[in-house]
């Protein structure tokens, strides 16, 4: 499987949640060599879940001889069950 399949095959996740709670948005390029992609679990027990999955085990296999460095990762526990509102950009009427 190349990286592009791989990055396909994670495509399905666009902003819904999979079966194990991780919604995935498709990253962006920040730079000719730097893709940023941001990911969110529903508990630890689904992010390791992730890890676990086949098409990460994949991605361990297929992704390293493409990449320039180590990624780097921020992870971190938000004690809250859903997203919080953008105060700064509500729209009118919605609650």
């Amino acid at each position: 499987m190349g990286v592009g399949t791989w990055w396909e095959g994670t495509r399905h996740c666009g902003g819904r949640s999979s079966p194990r709670g991780a919604p995935a948005w498709p990253g962006r390029k920040a730079g000719k060599t730097e893709y940023v992609l941001v990911e969110a679990f529903r508990d630890d027990e689904a992010g390791a879940a992730h890890v676990q999955s086949a098409h990460f085990k994949a991605a361990q296999q297929t992704l390293p001889p493409h990449l320039v460095e180590t990624p780097r990762v921020v992870n971190m526990s938000v004690p809250q069950q859903d997203w919080s509102l953008l105060g700064e950009m509500a729209v009118p009427g919605t609650a």
